[in-house]
């Protein structure tokens, strides 16, 4: 075996790593070599490979790599699942599939993109990417991770129902009031896709004082935080937030002093005057 077809196989880790960074769920994978080129199938690790979504990553010609989404044989319980998710749970899925980089191919046979559907089994996505100068290192193949399967399968892992918080009802508080929405507020609080779709729209840059953590740190730098323009504390009833318009991405300091005022905090923009004004 050449060391062009061990490429993607001898980055199992690291490919594992990106994913397991960028979706905020735990993944497995197995090399296949069952094609002309050996490949990497990737899925979420509390599922095994028949049972749910499946990436299969491998080189495409010799610049680039193709990445196909289908479901194992035996996914039924999955497909119910995603058959079920909400109308807000479906946006937040194409959106993220949405955010892929323009140059990058994606298809989804026999449906438009903007209005994909899970609609069994024989679903298949696939995406391809063209015109790398070097598929073959670590540069390129986090790339693709980034790029590509990472909002690919935090769009399937959305449409499944991962994150839903499930809270025993208190028998003290009505449930109405109490439980139901708390489970809602959560659920929106801490969705990792959320975050992962205000970064990948509105990048890693402060909103506030234009901070760039990861060019600072480096790969320690993923430290940026996402702000809520509406706080979840006001809200009045519960509603989904939209990453493009509800949420900004902050730098750890500047989250920290919006939120020194309370209940409404500072506005962004009173943020953005009070750094000038120091810095005058």
């Amino acid at each position: 075996m050449t060391k062009r077809t061990e490429m993607i196989s001898g980055k199992k880790e690291l490919i594992l790593r990106e994913l397991e960074e960028g979706t905020g769920a735990a993944m497995a994978a197995a090399v296949d070599r069952s094609g002309l080129r050996s490949g990497l199938r990737i899925w979420f690790d509390d599922l095994d490979e028949k049972h749910g979504p499946v990436a299969d990553l491998r080189p495409f010609g010799l610049k680039g790599h193709r990445v196909e989404l289908s479901f194992g044989n035996f996914s039924g319980e999955v497909l119910a699942q995603i058959r079920n998710a909400v109308p807000e749970d479906i946006d937040l899925a194409r959106a993220l599939v949405g955010s892929i980089r323009a140059d990058v191919e994606v298809e989804t046979p026999g449906q438009s993109l903007a209005e994909w559907n899970v609609t069994g089994g024989t679903f298949r996505m696939t995406a391809t990417i063209r015109a790398q100068e070097h598929p073959q290192e670590d540069a390129a193949i986090i790339a693709t991770c980034r790029d590509v399967i990472v909002p690919m399968m935090a769009a399937m892992a959305e449409l499944i129902g991962y994150d839903v918080i499930e809270e025993p009802a208190d028998d003290e508080v009505p449930a109405f009031e109490g439980a139901i929405l708390r489970s809602v507020v959560k659920r929106r609080e801490r969705n990792p896709r959320n975050r992962l779709l205000c970064i990948r729209l509105h990048g890693e840059k402060c909103a506030a004082c234009g901070a760039e953590p990861r060019l600072t740190y480096g790969d320690a730098g993923s430290i940026i935080e996402v702000h809520h323009l509406e706080p979840v504390g006001l809200l009045v009833k519960p509603r989904p937030y939209d990453p493009r318009t509800d949420l900004v991405p902050l730098c750890p300091n500047c989250h920290r002093a919006v939120h020194t005022k309370r209940p409404i905090p500072i506005s962004i923009e009173e943020l953005r005057n009070l750094i000038e004004a120091c810095r005058d």
